[in-house]
């Protein structure tokens, strides 16, 4: 059976379908998996085991530019590469007007189908184009974690049952520059690196620069370095201040998306705050804290169940339950240094 995966951004989006897939390779073991994403994510789905084909576009960048010639030739090969196969299954996980599009363009096999999503549910988008397009919509809850969305989709849209334990089926590589970084630790003593996600696309996401720099003083303290990683000058200009005079604080260069989650697959935790190198934390099923200033991790933070954390935070930030490797901390306006704190220390006891 061919099926195409239409998932097109965003990083944290594109993660969170991934465990669908390995749902259906578990119930389809035969299954040809192709997958059209954003071409700056089309590293990361490389990675996604079981995926055959990934089918890069541009659509963000095309249509800053409607009208001129290199748009009109991008388009034309793109179409060429996603017309290569005819489909038994297409299925629009996004929901939205582009997505359908991409949906619509795909070939079909004889009896060949388009399933996609027949409402919004709560904190996602929705354009009504995704339900016209399908020839099959399923109404999900409203209140759907990302991660299940996808998953009870692709479970309805192929008939299948879901399984009870979940993977991301991310695979990391280990290089020479990974290899080095673990001797640099070795030889300081160190228990190893946590990763500091500060970054996020929404500054009303951020955490306080004064409270990653006493976390980062306190994983000094307990024995563990700092890696702070960061996508562009903003970031590299707020890392080298969490960095400041700290003893084990390393700022990452630059990295391309896959040697980004090469690298985080290297460390022995990851704290953040809600973004797409966080999700990646969950997929690599690594120690993570997962910070949010909004009452939405229900949505996108870790799941509970036999590979993640129990999903915590309550309106004071304290934290919920006894988490095994990941959980999420809530408060308004951001939750505390010694939350963040108590929570790392649960997450980072239970993967012993």
């Amino acid at each position: 059976m061919k099926i195409l995966i239409v998932k097109l951004s965003s990083l944290g989006d594109v993660v969170h379908a991934m465990a669908a897939v390995q749902d259906i390779l578990q119930a389809m073991p035969a299954a040809q998996i192709d997958w059209v994403v954003e071409r700056g994510f089309a590293p990361l789905v490389r990675r996604c085991k079981g995926v055959h084909r990934v089918i890069p576009c541009e659509l963000r960048r095309w249509r800053g530019a409607l009208l001129s010639a290199q748009t009109r030739r991008d388009w034309q090969l793109f179409r060429q590469e996603l017309q290569q196969d005819d489909y038994d299954a297409v299925i629009d996980l996004q929901g939205l007007s582009k997505s359908a599009l991409v949906s619509w363009l795909a070939r079909l096999s004889q009896g060949g189908r388009r399933f996609g999503l027949a409402n919004q549910t709560e904190g996602s988008s929705f354009e009504a184009p995704a339900r016209w397009v399908a020839d099959v919509a399923f109404t999900l809850p409203a209140h759907s974690h990302a991660v299940t969305r996808s998953r009870a989709l692709c479970a309805q849209a192929l008939r299948y049952s879901l399984p009870f334990y979940m993977s991301f089926g991310l695979l990391a590589h280990m290089d020479k520059a990974l290899v080095a970084s673990k001797s640099i630790a070795f030889r300081a003593g160190l228990k190893g690196f946590v990763a500091l996600v500060h970054g996020t696309s929404r500054a009303d996401k951020e955490w306080p620069l004064a409270g990653w720099r006493e976390l980062a003083l306190r994983l000094n303290t307990a024995g563990f370095g700092v890696a702070l990683p960061h996508g562009n000058a903003a970031e590299q200009t707020l890392a080298q201040a969490i960095a400041a005079d700290l003893p084990h604080a390393m700022v990452w260069p630059h990295l391309a998306l896959d040697a980004l989650l090469d690298a985080l697959a290297n460390c022995a935790g990851v704290i953040g705050v809600d973004s797409g190198l966080s999700h990646i934390a969950v997929a690599l099923d690594l120690p993570h804290v997962q910070i949010y200033n909004f009452e939405t991790a229900w949505r996108t933070g870790p799941l509970a169940g036999p590979s993640a954390g129990l999903l915590p935070a309550s309106r004071s930030g304290s934290v919920i339950g006894a988490p095994m490797r990941q959980c999420s901390v809530f408060a308004r306006p951001t939750p505390s240094v010694d939350t963040v704190w108590q929570a790392w220390l649960q997450v980072s006891a239970g993967s012993r």
